[in-house]
């Protein structure tokens, strides 16, 4: 009888499976794809994913291993999982069994049972006396055994500290067999006969138009894209279309951009559903992660919300998925498996054949490509609900003005008279820290990261500088490293700067800090929230994390203190990222009675993006975008590959890139794919990071099929560069940033 094999995917950067022999007690139970094995690897065990069950294999008979375990009954993982991790591994070129790997809760790639979180439970024995002799002098054992017999359903085992239950007296009284431990599984909590449990918001026509145009599309593939403008009701939306789904038996999986959204987004469906929600996100911890993850598979969570990560969470009833605020970068992942969630949500609505909504009030060119292509269908929601206005925007010209911690005299009085109105200011500003940087004014110099080409950012508070690229951090130095002067200024303004002026121009209102370095401490952020919905006067100060997704109804003043960055990047995507960003904090403005004001303070007042954005809105500035981007062949009329490399030394990574792209024209002019450029390699924009030196080379083509054909048949090549032992390579297919 010839060998059964097992072609296992193992969590490796090798882009190949991995052949070992079938032991005779593993061929006692059918083999099928997704079932988790352990087998040996060098020195060390792996668990890998099932991938086929074949006759044959290339492993010469005496190096073949025979697999150590097979860790499944049956496999944990759904067809329909199984097939969206071998599409991700195709698509990015990523190997398949890290594609698993990124793809599976953690416990899962450890190896633990696929099992829902089982709980202990305590019980006094029957027949066990307190009265029994070998207690009589172990009052503590006494004491637990009175109050086990007074819980006859039992004690679970995390509540014992509770009641003062001392474990190792327990233990004593189980060695003794008056009390006995029960393991109980945690079943599926009951679905409730009435979904809602607060009654829902009229639609006004808009909102009304876009739930009916998805609604028509439920129980197959249809993609739409609800472009709506901040305060619009895309919520309700969501919620009312999620309602109409669970009310047909089937489970709606919503993305959201970051963990800070989480817990106002869970309240929020928690307040409107009696429903099953599990929460997915990098701050769940392991033990939570699979028993959510589990839920959502068997059916028991009716709703699964999340970050990036949660659009690899199965569903044993897909009816329907959300993707709030689609435009954001934090979908796409920038290590590892460089996934795109918006992206890779499309192509798992398409396999599961469910509708999927992309939500924003600045969609990205990409989306808005499709939908004037007619891949999507496009949902227009122009006007706030409730009445609100959309809030003006101004563009404030600050050339020739001086700047106190970067704000100016107008704005200043701007702030005043909204605080004195007993209303709620908005201060934006996209830097954290104190200042940017540190100068000596005598000899010029400059706080650089010995690590990175970057300059490391004064943080004040905790009188440290720090690289915001690599982590480094020192000191604030007392005195010059250069030429020994004291005379050293912090230059620019941080978020931090910023704070400590406001609280100094404005002594009697209080000022929050909204950036990582102040939440990062649990729960910061949902406090921080707290005061600012109490509707006081007060000036929130923060970053980026301000403009996701937040509802603050007594802000009216929104000020942007530096709009300049994106209008002369190297980067073709910065333009749109600074519209994205200026509309949706300016978004945060005038949300309830009160009409909204935003102030842009500029040193390009002129700038035609900027006064096309602030006086004709988004969708023109969008418009005149995509025609640069068609002119240039650049996404969407065009497809990119970035393939990174870094060393410790510069010609290592560019002499590695100069063998890739030799390699890709050798490839080309063997099997010629017409409309495909490569570009580099180059330098990286910051060519130092962390100690290395960066360097990139850019694929360039206008048809996908065309640069997945390059691609499958160029990673072959350059898996087998001697020069890439002394390199760290990767391959980002779509890439968003540049750098």
């Amino acid at each position: 009888m010839s060998d059964v094999i097992l072609r296992i995917a193992l969590p490796s950067p090798l882009r190949r499976l991995f052949d070992y022999k079938a032991t005779p007690r593993m061929l006692q139970q059918p083999l099928t794809p997704g079932m988790r094995v352990r087998v040996p690897f060098g020195r060390r065990e792996m668990i890998g994913v099932l991938v086929q069950v074949v006759d044959h294999t290339d492993v010469p008979a005496d190096k073949l291993k025979p697999a150590s375990a097979l860790l499944d009954d049956t496999s944990p993982l759904p067809p329909a999982f199984f097939r969206l991790c071998l599409w991700t591994a195709q698509y990015y070129q990523h190997s398949l069994g890290d594609t698993f790997s990124w793809a599976l809760p953690n416990l899962l790639r450890q190896g633990e049972a696929a099992e829902a979180r089982q709980e202990r439970f305590w019980h006094a024995a029957p027949g066990a006396s307190l009265e029994d002799p070998r207690i009589a002098r172990a009052p503590r054992q006494r004491e637990a055994l009175q109050t086990l017999a007074q819980h006859p359903h039992g004690v679970a085992h995390s509540l014992l500290s509770k009641l003062k239950l001392n474990k190792d007296s327990l233990d004593l009284l189980l060695a003794k067999a008056l009390v006995q431990v029960e393991v109980r599984s945690h079943g599926p909590a009951r679905r409730h006969e009435h979904w809602l449990a607060q009654p829902e918001l009229a639609l006004n026509e808009e909102q009304q138009a876009a739930f009916d145009a998805v609604r028509s599309g439920f129980g197959a593939f249809h993609p739409f894209l609800l472009a709506g403008v901040t305060g619009s009701g895309k919520t309700e939306v969501y919620l009312q279309l999620i309602r109409e789904t669970l009310e047909a038996g089937k489970q709606a999986l919503v993305l959201i951009p970051e963990i800070n959204l989480g817990p106002q987004t869970l309240a929020r469906f928690e307040q409107r559903f009696n429903a099953r929600i599990a929460l997915l996100h990098s701050a769940v911890n392991d033990r939570d992660r699979l028993d959510a993850w589990l839920a959502a598979r068997d059916g028991e969570a009716d709703i699964i919300i999340g970050t990036r990560s949660a659009l690899f969470t199965p569903m044993k009833h897909p009816g329907l998925i959300i993707i709030d605020e689609e435009h954001d970068g934090s979908y796409k992942q920038q290590e590892g498996l460089r996934y795109h969630a918006r992206d890779l949500a499309v192509v798992r609505a398409h396999q599961e054949q469910v509708p999927i909504v992309l939500g924003s009030a600045t969609p990205s060119l990409e989306s808005l490509h499709n939908a004037h292509t007619g891949r999507y269908g496009l949902l227009r929601m122009q006007h706030r609900a409730g009445g609100a206005k959309q809030p003006r925007l101004l563009r404030l010209d600050v050339r020739s003005l001086p700047l106190d911690g970067g704000i100016s005299g107008p704005l200043q009085q701007a702030i005043r008279q909204t605080l004195e109105a007993g209303q709620q200011v908005l201060v934006f500003l996209n830097r954290r820290g104190f200042a940017p940087t540190l100068l000596c004014h005598d000899c010029g110099w400059l706080s650089g990261c010995p690590r990175c080409d970057a300059r490391m950012t004064v943080h004040q508070r905790s009188a440290m500088l720090r690289c915001h690229h690599c982590g480094y951090e020192e000191r604030l130095p007392h005195q010059c490293p250069q030429c020994d002067h004291v005379d050293l200024r912090p230059v620019g303004a941080g978020t931090e700067r910023a704070e400590d002026r406001l609280k100094v121009l404005f002594p009697d209102f209080p000022v929050l800090r909204v950036d990582r370095d102040s939440t990062a401490r649990k729960d910061a952020m949902q406090a921080l929230f707290g005061t600012v919905q109490r509707g006081q006067p007060c000036i929130l100060v923060g970053t980026q994390m301000l403009a996701k997704g937040h509802h603050f109804p007594r802000v009216t003043l929104v000020a942007v203190l530096n709009a300049d960055g994106g209008l002369f990047s190297g980067d073709f995507r910065a333009s749109e990222h600074m519209a994205q960003l200026i509309l949706q904090v300016a978004g945060r403005a005038g949300r309830a009675e009160e009409p909204g004001k935003v102030i842009i303070q500029t040193h390009l007042a002129e700038h035609p993006l900027l006064v096309q954005l602030t006086e004709q809105g988004y969708f023109a500035f969008a418009d005149q975008a995509m025609s640069e981007r068609r002119a240039a062949g650049l996404p969407p009329f065009s497809h990119l590959a970035l393939l990174r490399a870094e060393a410790h030394k510069p010609e290592q990574a560019e002499g590695f890139l100069d063998q890739a792209c030799a390699g890709a024209e050798a490839w080309l002019a063997e099997f010629p794919q017409p409309g495909i450029e490569l570009l580099g390699p180059v330098p990286a924009p910051m060519e130092r990071r962390a100690g290395r030196f960066r360097a990139q080379l850019l694929v360039q083509a206008s048809s996908r099929a065309a640069l997945h054909r390059l691609l499958s048949g160029w990673l072959v090549q350059i898996e087998q560069l001697p020069s890439g032992r002394q390199v760290r390579w990767s391959l980002d297919v779509d890439p968003v940033d540049l750098h």
